[in-house]
């Protein structure tokens, strides 16, 4: 499959948004949501390895990679750009995968428009994301946080591939990553997570430690049709540390629910 850029624009929204991926109309949707700072490519994992099987697209989050438009300081605004992305391109009910800020999105989503949707994949996530107020001041104030990588993979996470996601989170405007994690520090779904009535798969790795397992666990317990797997070894970047073994789990899932 071609992970070539596609351009959309969004006729509310007014501007145009970038994703990857190829629309196949005859296989069930499946999109992800990249988390604060990141880009749709932070999927190409997953677009590569589970597009046979299903149709699956990855998005630049408004202001993020090609895409236009503004980063958001709020999770429902992102959720909004979301949900016009999927009726512009007149997808049908999908699977919405989410990473970190991106799982806040999709379980947002869930809430607001659970017609929407099939299932839910929610990766180094929880129904609540408080930020470190000295990571939020730092880009608050115009700089970048490169420390902030010796948190994002596990110990046994290759020396490239860390090395990339640094050179990656380096790349983001300060303005970005401020407006991103401001949307997580305010998200709060964690009294309403029991209304979510569709599946839900969620994954997280066990050397985590922006997102602890615990989250995870939580979201499993609240969330009536959940399953939990943690991936030992497996640290916040799980989809890109684990590749195989999440598509595998997603696999597993979707046939389940297929």
């Amino acid at each position: 499959m071609s992970l070539s850029k596609n351009f959309v624009h969004l006729p509310d929204s007014g501007f145009e948004l970038c994703y990857y991926g190829r629309l196949e109309n005859e296989k069930l949707p499946l999109v992800f949501l990249h988390g604060a700072g990141g880009h749709g490519l932070f999927w190409e994992d997953q677009l590569e390895g589970l597009g046979a099987q299903f149709c699956c697209l990855a998005p630049d989050l408004p202001g993020h990679g090609h895409s236009k438009g503004a980063a958001a300081a709020e999770i429902e605004r992102y959720r909004e750009h979301v949900r016009e992305f999927k009726e512009t391109l007149g997808l049908p009910p999908l699977v919405l995968g989410g990473h970190s800020m991106g799982g806040a999105i999709a379980i947002s989503y869930a809430l607001a428009y659970p017609g929407d949707l099939k299932a839910l994949i929610l990766i180094s996530t929880g129904g609540k994301l408080r930020v470190a107020p000295n990571l939020l001041e730092t880009y608050r104030q115009g700089k970048q946080a490169p420390e902030l990588v010796k948190h994002l993979y596990g110990r046994g996470a290759k020396k490239e591939l860390v090395e990339k996601g640094k050179a990656e989170l380096l790349k983001v405007p300060a303005a970005v990553s401020y407006a991103d994690f401001t949307a997580c520090d305010t998200f709060n779904a964690l009294d309403r997570l029991q209304e979510i009535k569709i599946p839900a798969l969620v994954l997280c790795g066990e050397e985590d430690v922006m997102t602890p397992p615990k989250f995870s666990t939580h979201l499993a317990e609240a969330i009536p049709h959940a399953e939990a797997k943690i991936f030992p070894g497996g640290g916040h970047m799980l989809m890109q540390e684990k590749p195989n073994e999440v598509n595998h789990a997603i696999a597993v899932f979707l046939e389940k629910i297929n």
